[in-house]
């Protein structure tokens, strides 16, 4: 599979994006398997992290089905970085044309943080997959729904920032199509265990979500 159909298949399946910041290379194995296990296949690991393209190369290559890529990927030697580790999902916290179109160029999934119409429409212009809300704290559903009014049809956005297993459905209720979740879900050293439990918790709140 190519990188856009693991995407594809994952906002079917859970369409969450596991934010592992702070992960080590020891613990990317266990925890990505704890994911996994429950179903969750959509996979970031922040270049901020401790060596986190040591962490990327090796879930990249035992976990072939999953999308599996970077963080807070801000340089274009970032980008090539993390596609030369194995990574095929780019996500950044802000919109930079220039990252853009050099994950577009090599195949990868693109997700840049955007906050205003402006900046969703550049990164859409320049081949974005799908747009990162974010910081989803200062992005209220109300906000959203104005902003889902003018974006092309079918145009991926994803919620960052704050995101619970219970605020999730006023904003799937205007047009989110899932989210990003960082430390409610992983903080450094958490028990695998610790991180399949929570992930249950989010996949269930997010299907409650969905049939309300």
């Amino acid at each position: 599979m190519n990188p856009h159909q693991k995407f594809s298949i994952g906002l079917q399946s859970v369409p969450l994006v596991a934010i592992l910041r702070g992960l080590s290379p020891a613990e990317a194995l266990p925890v990505g398997q704890a994911l996994l296990s429950t179903g969750w296949t959509l996979i970031e690991i922040p270049l901020n992290s401790p060596q986190p393209l040591d962490s990327i190369a090796a879930m990249a290559d035992a976990f072939p089905n999953a999308l599996i890529g970077a963080g807070t990927v801000l340089t274009l030697g970032d980008v090539r970085n993390v596609h030369a580790a194995g990574g095929q999902l780019i996500v950044s916290p802000n919109f930079n044309p220039a990252v853009v179109r050099e994950a577009v160029r090599l195949g990868l999934v693109c997700l840049p943080g955007i906050m205003t119409a402006s900046e969703a429409f550049g990164a859409l212009e320049a081949g974005a997959t799908g747009l990162k809300i974010f910081p989803a704290e200062m992005i209220t559903p109300a906000v959203l729904k104005a902003l889902s009014a003018v974006l092309p049809s079918g145009t991926v956005v994803l919620p960052v920032g704050g995101i619970t297993a219970e605020n999730m459905r006023p904003y799937l209720a205007v047009g989110a199509n899932g989210f990003g979740i960082g430390s409610a879900l992983y903080k450094p050293g958490a028990a695998a265990a610790d991180v399949a439990e929570k992930a249950m918790k989010f996949i269930a709140g997010y299907a409650s979500s969905v049939m309300a």
